[in-house]
């Protein structure tokens, strides 16, 4: 495979996944919501006397410092996948 036709399918690539990622949420109408909500819910609806046998231990002040915290999470773990995949790859190329 030579460098251009590598460079077309990485374009190729790169505008399917926004085509994947942007074409649900302009078409699809709704509420978008995670799945926290959703199981205490189904819980409280399943089992209306049921308490909860533990309490977090940080509760943060706001739901955007909670997406802030779950989004730095998700990056710190695809950092240290992706940097254990190129420290292989990159052995892998030495031998």
């Amino acid at each position: 495979m030579n460098r251009s036709s590598s460079t077309h399918q990485n374009w190729y690539l790169a505008i399917s996944v926004l085509i994947i990622t942007v074409v649900p949420v302009i078409f699809v109408r709704g509420e978008y919501g995670g799945a926290d909500g959703q199981a205490a819910k189904a819980i409280s609806e399943a089992h209306p006397d049921y308490e909860p046998w533990f309490e977090p231990f940080f509760e943060p002040p706001s739901g955007e410092i909670e997406s802030l915290l779950f989004s730095s999470q998700a990056a710190i773990g695809a950092g240290v996948i992706g940097y254990a995949i190129g420290l292989y790859k990159g052995r892998n190329q030495k031998k």
